[in-house]
């Protein structure tokens, strides 16, 4: 088993807006290529390669860094530790509909981007139950304590959820006659973060030019769910880049312009720090 996460800190965090990446691990363990179906350059197709790297000058302006070297395809930190999905896992029953289960990206996931099987059968319920307890729990109680140890310091925490998307999810999610958006902010329609949050990022977003959605086609799944409560002032928005912008996703290489769009995004990341820290305090809801 790789390193389950790090957390990389900054100098002094000065600011109440902690960051994370939960889905762009690669570390691929030899078990895991033995038990998969699909190459290794395939099962790498749901990964959110490079996010660590994209949003990597977040400890430069106070803030912390949450990222993990499993990867999605082994185990979904943005899922719930009991999605499991019956057509992957031995003994499960039926369970109630969810559309994640259903198309098959549960905590376990049975797919890769384009419906392809990771697995020729099913895993055994042990195999599941114990890469959640061995994964998805550690992530997650260093996830709830710095969010905890953050909103005891500065009275607030804002946690953005750092993804990547592929370039075709967003076809046809613009509005018609205007461009496709770059970047899509989710909160859930207004449940995981305050509107005051809300506009603040999607500003910072915006003022470097690139085209910015709100909640569709994506608002924010289990991690924005659980941890994001405006009223007791705790904001999480997750955040979707379009890979095209600093990748080849064919290859899952970054493309000669990544170097300028981490300096973008490093301007990006200095803009939503600065809406975390006492100078600038967020208005109360």
């Amino acid at each position: 088993m790789s390193q389950i996460y790090r957390i990389l800190r900054p100098v002094r965090q000065d600011t109440a807006v902690v960051f994370a990446s939960p889905h762009s691990g690669r570390s691929y363990s030899a078990a895991f290529l033995a038990q998969t179906v699909l190459s290794a350059h395939a099962i790498r197709s749901s990964e959110d390669a490079f996010v660590d790297q994209v949003f990597g000058a977040a400890p430069l302006h106070g803030a912390p860094l949450l990222l993990t070297d499993v990867p999605r395809a082994y185990l979904d930190l943005n899922r719930a530790p009991d999605e499991f999905d019956p057509a992957v896992i031995e003994g499960i029953s039926r369970v109630p509909h969810n559309p994640r289960i259903s198309s098959g990206l549960g905590v376990i996931p049975r797919v890769v981007s384009g419906g392809r099987l990771i697995y020729r059968g099913k895993l055994p319920l042990a195999e599941a139950e114990f890469r959640v307890a061995q994964v998805w729990h550690p992530y997650h109680r260093a996830l709830r304590q710095l969010l905890d140890e953050t909103h005891a310091r500065f009275g607030e925490a804002v946690l953005i959820d750092c993804h990547s998307m592929p370039h075709e999810a967003i076809d046809g999610h613009g509005r018609p006659g205007q461009p496709k958006p770059d970047v899509v902010l989710g909160d859930r329609f207004g449940a995981a973060a305050g509107r005051h949050v809300m506009d603040h990022v999607e500003a910072a977003f915006q003022r470097t030019g690139l085209r910015v959605a709100r909640n569709t086609p994506f608002a924010g799944a289990f991690i924005a769910q659980s941890y994001g409560r405006p009223s007791a002032r705790r904001h999480v928005i997750q955040v979707e880049i379009d890979r095209g912008l600093y990748m080849d996703e064919a290859t899952i290489t970054p493309h000669g312009g990544f170097e300028d769009f981490r300096a973008l995004m490093a301007e990006v990341i200095a803009e939503i720090a600065g809406i975390g820290r006492a100078s600038l305090p967020l208005a109360a809801e």
